[in-house]
């Protein structure tokens, strides 16, 4: 199996973190470990908030949600500021073999997502190259504006708080599989489950999720910080946000929900549903006595929230708690959606 998705820490922190060119006082936030955005000061009491992330055309999804995925994955980890994002621009290094209607409509797909986010495309490159394939086809780069006084990281949760997770574990993990598999899902499970998991691919956004959490109140208000969750699951995820905010925790594994669908697809491809991709989940950490609100809040807006731990000062590290007692949080040493997806592939799986 190639070697595929994010750095491991130990790599970052060797080969990157320490290699970040000139030193810039108005760089509030900039790259690290369980980091989402950059933060940087354009003016008086402004900053920018600014994130990168690759954009892909997945042959098994589409190129319209292809084209949605790549938009919604910037702005979900832009939102986890507070802020909405604004402006975009985009790397586009397509493979040669790519037809100009497809080239159309994945463009179409990619404007269509930032209309209705309410960003504006500002620039960027496109063109085929050798060398270029898919999934990955460029890159894209999404910015955000607001106060000073206002924005979030994900390295200002406080002892304290609860910590929330919207939605539940591996949804991403069940709607690429569904859609990349489906003759074996359908196979194995039938024609109606396997559209329920593909249905999945649609709660992939985190975007309404932090923007309606937010509405409570930030800060010392509200909601300290937001994470959202992607490659390492939720147990990746939460060990990123609780390490970046240099604190400890105490996690409930039985308050972390998982569906039915979910448990039957991991299953079958051999999957930990706890450090498998999980888009769509977002963790939220908020002051006890605003925690009612956010919950009421997200529930309006349809959107399903779990309190599943509290954050505690780091001397007490990260504690997972299950039917077994009490454990260590370890960080994953591997995403094991990747591994199940090659198998799956040397298998011949359709």
């Amino acid at each position: 199996m190639p070697r595929v998705g994010k750095l491991p820490p130990d790599l970052l922190q060797k080969a990157i973190f320490g290699k970040l060119g000139a030193d810039s006082t108005e760089l509030l936030q900039g790259p690290g470990f369980g980091v989402d955005n950059a933060v940087i000061r354009v003016a008086r009491g402004t900053v920018a908030i600014c994130k990168t992330d690759p954009a892909s055309l997945i042959p098994s999804l589409g190129v319209d949600n292809s084209a949605w995925l790549s938009v919604h994955l910037l702005a979900s980890d832009v939102t986890t500021s507070g802020f909405r994002p604004a402006f975009a621009l985009f790397d586009l290094n397509l493979p040669p073999k790519m037809e100009d209607a497809e080239v159309e409509a994945y463009w179409h797909g990619i404007h269509r997502a930032c209309e209705e986010l309410g960003v504006t495309i500002a620039g960027g490159h496109t063109g085929r190259f050798v060398g270029c394939d898919y999934t990955i086809v460029g890159g894209g780069f999404m910015i955000a504006l607001g106060p000073e006084d206002r924005y979030l990281t994900s390295s200002m949760a406080r002892e304290g708080d609860e910590l929330l997770l919207t939605k539940g574990t591996a949804i991403a993990t069940t709607g690429i599989l569904s859609h990349a598999f489906p003759e074996t899902v359908e196979h194995n499970f039938g024609r109606a489950f396997l559209k329920d998991t593909q249905a999945y691919l649609h709660q992939f956004s985190t975007v309404k999720d932090a923007l309606t959490a937010v509405s409570a109140g930030v800060r010392e208000d509200g909601v300290t910080a937001m994470h959202d969750v992607t490659e390492g699951g939720v147990f990746g995820g939460i060990f990123e946000l609780v390490s970046a905010s240099r604190k400890g925790a105490r996690i409930r594994k039985e308050s972390i929900p998982l569906s039915e669908e979910t448990r039957r697809i991991c299953e079958l491809f051999g999957v930990d549903p706890y450090n498998a991709l999980s888009e769509g989940s977002l963790l939220i950490s908020v002051t006890p006595n605003r925690v009612e609100k956010v919950e009421a809040l997200l529930q309006k807006a349809g959107i399903q929230s779990f309190r599943v731990g509290e954050i505690l000062s780091p001397e007490n590290g990260i504690v997972l708690v299950d039917g077994t007692g009490e454990r260590i949080l370890e960080y994953p040493e591997e995403d094991t959606y990747w591994g199940a997806y090659w198998k799956a592939v040397d298998r011949g799986w359709k």
